[in-house]
């Protein structure tokens, strides 16, 4: 899961907020990058969990046709 792109977007946006006199916004934004950032780690976390419990297989697959499935 690599959802961190959206942190840079919530930063760009809160930097043209900030530029453009939209600072109610600018600070909303703040919360909502922290949100994001705790919902991130949340699943990252929970995924490592999953890992670590033997949730998923990891590496190959024999039974298929050649071909590699992952989590």
């Amino acid at each position: 899961m690599n959802n961190e792109w959206i942190l840079d977007v919530l930063a760009d946006l809160k930097a043209f907020a900030s530029a453009n006199g939209l600072g109610t916004l600018a600070e909303q934004l703040d919360d909502t990058t922290l949100i994001a950032a705790a919902e991130i780690t949340s699943q990252r976390e929970e995924a490592q969990s999953r890992v670590n419990a033997g949730g998923y297989q990891l590496g190959s697959d024999t039974g298929g046709l050649g071909r590699h499935q992952r989590a």
